[in-house]
């Protein structure tokens, strides 16, 4: 396989960071963690500072009126301010903590049913696309379902891009809002998001742009993207599991109605009436994930550290080495782009004899994690005729013998089912 450029120069380094990285699994197994798509691993920084919190700062926020309560609110609004500088917000106002990036989806999704000026209703049309994660389809189409307003899709080509030839039919006078996946969790393929949101706007449609899997691997501006309204989770950013963001800009964030009712999301309240508290508490009701928020500031600020430019170079050249690699395995098919400029880290493959699922099995055996199933995008494979894929993706740790081990492993499981 040929050499890398790219590869973070200190990568050695950044691995001792990642604690379960060093871990040996029953049998003598080295770990080879190529699942980072679906979560990925925390450094030490990440574990301490929730440990940290917990063990000397624990306190509910912005209720307590005392040392630890000031101390925990500090420690999450700061959190607040680590993310909007990550993501380039212009406010610190404009950043909503959720659990996950569904919650932040399907809060976009449940507000435009709402009263207010951005409310969507009967003969209005919705756009998302054909490689969504669930997540970023089933929300729209119970949006359409509650309000009669009707739901259309860019369609993908051949090679795993969405298909932009009909552009012009799909996003007209009718589009109120046009909803797609920043990078693809099944395909890989980066999509051209400004492009998109430009002609979006051009309509007079909310874009809302899911970057569950583009915050963790490059670098995301929302001021420059186009987008009204950003997504993504903290468990794919080095971050815990359990909290998530929205990003708005603050003039749709003052439009849309709260999305919970409870504590803390109001100003006043009587038994005849409440009136809501402005952005972003208007949308984080009752005791938010304190310790988990604390976390995705400690995991941001380490991602800005190595540098999100860098982190992207390094997964362009880890994907184009893994690309390589497993083009080499006879019977593999990968599904989505085969460039590895034009896609992330993740790559969902077919291995001709064998059931993805049985392909994981045994190359867990190996000691190699990596996915398989339809991954949530159940419409974007059966628009490749599968039912499911293995799917492997790396991250800024992943080395290129990882890469050497899934492909050796690949080979393995070929023999293993006498394959070809």
């Amino acid at each position: 396989m040929t050499a890398l450029e790219g590869l973070l120069p200190d990568l050695e380094v950044i691995r001792k960071d990642f604690p379960i990285l060093e871990r040996t699994l029953p049998g003598d197994r080295r770990l080879v963690y190529l699942d980072s798509a679906n979560t990925s691993q925390k450094p030490q920084v990440v574990i301490d500072t929730m440990v940290d919190h917990l063990e000397r700062h624990n306190a509910n926020i912005a209720r307590a009126m005392h040392v630890l309560g000031a101390e925990s609110t500090e420690a999450f609004e700061g959190a607040r301010d680590r993310v909007a500088s990550f993501i380039n917000a212009p406010s610190r106002d404009e950043v909503v903590f959720t659990k996950n990036a569904s919650e932040a989806l399907n809060l976009v999704a449940q507000t435009l049913s709402g009263a207010g000026p951005l409310q969507i209703g009967e003969g209005d049309e919705i756009v998302i696309t054909e490689m969504e994660h669930h997540s970023n389809i089933v929300p729209w189409q119970m949006l359409a379902e509650r309000t009669g307003a009707t739901l259309r899709w860019f369609g993908l080509t051949d090679d795993g891009r969405l298909d932009l030839s009909d552009i012009d039919d799909l996003l007209n006078e009718r589009t109120k809002v046009v909803s797609f996946t920043w990078v693809s969790n099944m395909l890989g393929t980066i999509n051209p998001v400004a492009e998109i949101a430009a002609r979006a706007k051009s309509v007079g449609a909310l874009v809302v742009v899911d970057a569950s899997q583009a915050a963790p691997q490059l670098p995301v501006d929302v001021q420059t993207c186009g987008a009204d309204l950003v997504a993504f989770t903290g468990h794919k950013v080095v971050g815990p599991t359990g909290i998530g963001v929205l990003w708005g800009r603050r003039e749709v964030l003052d439009q849309l109605p709260p999305f919970l009712g409870g504590g803390e999301m109001i100003a006043t309240v009587s038994m005849e009436r409440s009136t809501y508290a402005p952005i972003p508490h208007k949308f984080e009701a009752g005791t938010p994930p304190i310790v988990e928020a604390v976390g995705l500031g400690a995991a941001v600020d380490y991602l800005a550290a190595v540098g999100m430019e860098a982190i992207h170079a390094h997964e362009q050249a880890i994907t184009a080495y893994a690309l390589e690699g497993l083009q080499s395995v006879p019977g593999l098919q990968v599904l989505g782009p085969l460039e590895a400029t034009a896609r992330g880290g993740a790559i969902s493959f077919e291995l001709d004899g064998v059931h993805p699922h049985d392909v994981a099995q045994v190359l867990d055996t190996l000691g190699i994690a990596v996915r398989a199933g339809h991954h949530c995008a159940k419409p974007a494979h059966a628009r490749y005729g599968v039912q499911s894929s293995t799917r492997m993706s790396s991250y800024l740790y992943t080395e290129p013998s990882e890469i050497d081990a899934l492909v050796e492993g690949l080979n393995y499981t070929r023999s293993y089912f006498k394959v070809g």
